[in-house]
């Protein structure tokens, strides 16, 4: 079996308050090179602050994350930084894009952030819009494309430096469903062609089923997700 490209084990995450709120506890996942893995479970479960603490975003209180082989929880601010740039790439369930610029700029910008020459990003971003179906869409900004066009440029923007890991936090969760579930394909071949593994938080159980496998969180812990008892429809 192939090593884990993410590796997050015992991991504890408690948020101080008059009441400190505990949302993960000894939670640990393995993800393999390749595989799209579904994240589910209802509001508040602690899908966002798994996704954080994978992405080097918060330091959680206990545990370990190991990243393509590398601790990444004892390294500086700035190394933490670099790893995160080269190995992970982020989707959100808002695209986030940079409104002054057009889909190609939004994707070549984290690029030169990277230090590849702009001929070079120009080209990768334009190879990503094709393969979003957005090459018609190249020149436009994000207030003239819809809902779905952005996203898929927001998912195209992730993918721009190459990155072994994509954490996705409700990437479709704010599309209608034929929408999403067209995003949703986009997503899931982008991941495929590029060989990435990704961990996709969402609400949507059916698309979780698509998945290679899901998991959910219980009390703070990781779980195999059974998924959808389709002898009951």
């Amino acid at each position: 079996m192939s090593e884990p490209v993410l590796s997050l084990k015992d991991i504890e995450r408690t948020y101080a308050g008059a009441k400190p709120l505990t949302v993960l506890k000894d939670a640990s996942v393995d993800l393999v090179p390749g595989e799209v893995v579904g994240l589910v479970g209802p509001s508040g479960s602690g899908k966002s602050s798994l996704l954080h603490v994978a992405g080097l975003l918060e330091p959680p209180q206990a545990g370990t994350v190991t990243i393509g082989g590398h601790d990444g929880l004892t390294r500086s601010d700035a190394e933490r930084t670099a790893l995160r740039r080269s190995m992970i790439g982020f989707v959100y369930q808002f695209h986030h894009l940079l409104p002054e610029f057009d889909a190609r700029e939004n994707i070549v910008l984290p690029q030169l952030i990277a230090g590849r020459k702009r001929a070079d990003a120009v080209a990768h971003a334009d190879q990503l819009l094709a393969m979003m179906g957005l090459t018609e869409r190249a020149d436009h900004r994000p207030a003239a494309l819809s809902g779905g066009e952005q996203q898929r440029v927001a998912i195209a923007r992730a993918f721009a430096n190459n990155p072994r890991i994509i954490l996705a936090d409700e990437p479709t969760g704010n599309l209608d469903p034929k929408t999403s579930d067209a995003v949703f394909e986009a997503f899931f071949q982008a991941a495929r062609e590029q060989g990435v593994t990704a961990l996709v938080a969402t609400h949507n159980l059916a698309l979780a089923d698509r998945m290679d496998r899901a998991i959910t969180l219980s009390e703070g812990r990781v779980i195999p997700w059974t998924g959808i008892d389709h002898s009951a429809s």
